[in-house]
């Protein structure tokens, strides 16, 4: 592949840094188009054959909220949860932890709300409900010493609340690192987030023990803004990156989301920053040309646009 950006680093960034592919489950759940169980999986092999070393699989919510996602047990069947990769699986409730564990899951994914509203209108309760209910998924995933990531939907601004609150994100994210949930992976659901705003959430989570390394950022890209947010958490100290190949997906209980950054701009810039990711980048375009073509659709990957013209 011709073309790759020259590697520049960037002083005072982390040293190196973790892409975390949500494609299979964040991206698929919100597409029109419901693939077969058979091709999510080899969506994964895939991604996993570019390099991909976290890779969330599946969520285990009632196939009445997400029908797209209803043969979870199906897709994490197909995988190999002992090979070179990680492959979290999403849980609501005690039910889907219950699912997962049945299915073979060895690590999982659990998400609140930043925003009463938004929990209400997606996870039919208020804040601390889902807090409270969330308690004893966590603590059983702790038994069983598997792994627990954290996502706090509407952590920059929310369609019905408008603009949040850093100290509302703080208080939400607070009681979940208390329950053991780490990283903790902050959502710009609606994509309205800028760079300033990426940093001074970042510092008031440092200010209340919560430390950068420790956060993920989940950025949309409804307004241009996810590489430019990306860089900006770099530059506070985040090390973890949300992405999804061929930018599928969005929030479909948030009507103004957009798709998710595409995992191939997110390569192709900490490329350009000199880090050593250890993806391929061309057996990725070619991953996201695949899906793309299952979902009869464009990818709207800039990056991978111009490097399929230069191939």
């Amino acid at each position: 592949m011709t073309g790759l950006p020259m590697a520049v680093p960037e002083p005072g960034l982390p040293e190196s840094v973790t892409v975390y592919e949500v494609g299979p489950r964040d991206g698929l759940q919100a597409e029109q188009t419901t693939l077969r169980a058979t091709t999510k999986i080899e969506l994964v092999q895939r991604l996993v054959a570019a390099g991909l070393r976290q890779v969330e699989a599946t969520s285990f919510v009632s196939p009445r909220w997400v029908p797209q996602l209803g043969d979870a047990a199906e897709v994490l069947a197909g995988i190999e949860l002992g090979g070179p990769a990680r492959h979290p699986v999403l849980v609501p409730n005690e039910h889907g932890m219950r699912r997962a564990v049945a299915a073979g899951a060895r690590e999982i994914a659990v998400f609140a709300s930043a925003t009463e509203t938004f929990a209400r209108r997606n996870l039919g309760r208020g804040v601390d409900e889902v807090l409270t209910a969330l308690a004893p998924v966590v603590a059983e995933a702790r038994r069983r010493d598997m792994p627990v990531r954290g996502y706090l939907s509407m952590c920059f601004g929310d369609p019905w609340e408008g603009p949040v609150p850093p100290d509302r994100v703080v208080a939400v994210a607070r009681r979940l690192h208390e329950l053991g949930c780490a990283p903790l992976s902050l959502g710009d659901t609606i994509g309205v987030a800028t760079p300033g705003h990426i940093k001074a959430v970042v510092e008031a989570l440092g200010a209340a023990g919560i430390a950068a390394s420790e956060l993920a950022l989940h950025c949309h890209d409804t307004y241009g803004q996810a590489l430019a947010n990306v860089h900006a958490g770099l530059q506070a100290g985040v090390r973890e990156f949300d992405s999804s190949v061929g930018g599928v997906g969005g929030c479909p209980f948030a009507k103004s989301a957009t798709g998710n950054l595409a995992t191939e701009d997110l390569v192709w810039m900490l490329r350009g920053l000199g880090y050593d990711t250890g993806i391929d980048l061309d057996a990725l375009v070619r991953t996201g040309e695949w899906l793309a073509g299952h979902l009869a659709r464009p990818n709207p990957s800039r990056a991978a646009r111009a490097l399929s013209r230069s191939r």
